[in-house]
């Protein structure tokens, strides 16, 4: 299967799974209010974090060894046993630690923390073999199934009254009816692993579990410091603001995820030339969504947030500016994966420290001193610094460059788009159809969306072949 419809299929499959997490929000936060969806979406956070210290970069360890096709079973088992051993020793202090965990978050959740980490292994190791055995075309599908399991589950448990409990609950459910069906697609074999196995997944896991805590720094460490500083309502609209931009990244990690495997497999044998294209391709394709994104969200931000329920568009400046710092984040995490791939972790790992170091010393200083808009700041400042930083390494061993040309032609259709979407708003406005904010606000999106994507294939010739290339029927305006 071609790479970039391996891309495809992942897009579709968490553009799906997004939207029906984008349905489940807005029924959660318009039936129970901001206040009891901040206390979900910090407990998520807390159970996130954790996470970090029972996996210590192994997922990305079972990956990496797995794609290279030696002894995937033996990685596999190997992997699994010390994020059990990991996982009890956190649950076990999860439990000992329960009043202060359940003070911070300001409800009695300790229990439910318990379960979802338990849930959480059994998931990631089934998601780590999808992608380590070059499954991704399963995995993305999987994981809409997933998205799709757990909204129910937890309507289903919220609709019976049950609020924060339904949602927390019907989350784990929906996960392990998922985790089981992931179990029996992988099939493992069973094998005994042997001490080198462990060993080389701990030579590898040793730098990679700082891109794992990369990642949740930058979608929970605002999270987290929000729980300490501002009231549970204020932390839900600015994780709500954070869901719908984080929404329009999902090019970007399928690219990311589609080409670790590959990358890997590439740098393993030497293919120097392939790792570099590869590299310049993921550049080129990371913004293509973000980029128009942050157009959009300037100009219908608030009507966006209203979807959500009353009080929620006052999160429409966090969200503009939470997109900008995703779009940096996005470029750094291609630049980070092509490091990882060609096996020097080591130079991901400065990468990431600076940018974990630059994103708490921001969090606590700017959500102190001015509030939650701070977090929004925060969190794009560092993701700057962390792409500077991620740039200046790759560069030392990999000839990519950087696709000026493609990026200036997304950046030029973003601003038209912008343009037509504004001039539409100002013309319906007074129109009865803007009292319907949600059919107003999809009819908005869907002109962009078709003004943006038809100016850049009239603009951009590398656009039009790599859709031409990657569609499964011949389209002749396309060719040229």
């Amino acid at each position: 299967m071609r790479l970039g419809q391996t891309s495809v299929i992942y897009l579709v499959s968490k553009l799906a799974a997004s939207a029906l997490g984008f349905v489940a929000t807005i029924y959660f936060t318009r039936t129970l209010g901001e206040e009891i969806y901040g206390f979900y979406a910090l407990t998520l956070a807390l159970v996130s974090w954790l996470g970090i210290v029972k996996s210590v970069g192994f997922g990305q360890a079972i990956v990496k060894r797995m794609s290279e096709n030696e002894e995937p079973d033996a990685y596999l088992a190997a992997g699994t046993v010390v994020k059990t051993v990991l996982t009890t020793l956190i649950a076990i202090g999860v439990l000992i630690f329960r009043e202060q965990v359940n003070a911070y978050i300001g409800q009695p959740v300790a229990e439910f923390v318990v379960l979802l980490l338990i849930v959480s292994i059994v998931s990631e190791l089934i998601n780590s073999a999808l992608k380590g055995s070059h499954r991704v075309h399963v995995y993305a599908p999987l994981s809409t199934v997933k998205e799709g399991a757990r909204s129910v589950a937890m309507i289903g448990l919220v609709v019976i009254g049950w609020e924060l409990t339904g949602m927390l609950l019907g989350h784990a459910i929906g996960t392990a009816i998922i985790a089981v069906i992931g179990l029996w697609l992988v099939k493992p074999t069973v094998v005994i692993p042997r001490w080198r196995h462990v060993v080389s997944l701990f030579d590898f896991a040793k730098f990679s579990w700082l891109g794992n805590m990369r990642k949740k720094t930058f979608s929970d460490m605002d999270i987290i410091v929000l729980g300490v500083f501002v009231p549970a309502g204020l932390t839900g609209v600015y994780a709500v603001a954070y869901t719908l931009a984080k929404f329009l990244d999902v090019f970007g990690s399928a690219i990311q995820t589609t080409l670790f495997p590959e990358l890997s497999k590439r740098s393993t044998s030497g293919d120097t030339n392939m790792v570099r294209t590869l590299t310049n391709d993921a550049l080129t394709y990371a913004g293509l969504f973000l980029i128009p994104g942050i157009v959009g969200a300037a100009i219908l931000g608030d009507r966006l947030m209203l979807i959500y329920g009353d009080g929620f568009e006052i999160g429409a400046q966090v969200l503009t500016i939470l997109l900008v710092g995703i779009l940096a984040y996005t470029y750094n995490k291609q630049l980070l994966n092509t490091l990882n791939a060609i096996d020097r972790p080591d130079l991901a790992f400065r990468a990431n420290a600076i940018f974990i170091g630059s994103n708490l010393v921001f969090n606590v200083a700017l959500v102190y001193s001015i509030g939650w808009f701070g977090a929004a700041i925060a969190t794009a400042s560092s993701a700057a610094i962390g792409l500077v930083f991620g740039f200046y390494y790759t560069r030392q061993h990999v000839a990519f460059q950087v696709p000026v040309g493609e990026i200036a032609r997304q950046c030029g259709a973003a601003l038209l788009m912008g343009l037509v979407v504004y001039a539409a708003r100002a013309v319906g406005e007074p129109h009865p159809i803007a009292t319907y904010n949600e059919v107003f606000v999809v009819l908005l999106v869907g002109l962009g969306a078709a003004v943006y994507f038809l100016v850049l294939l009239a603009i951009s010739r590398g656009f039009r072949t790599t859709v031409s290339s990657n569609l499964p029927f011949d389209v002749p305006l396309l060719r040229n």
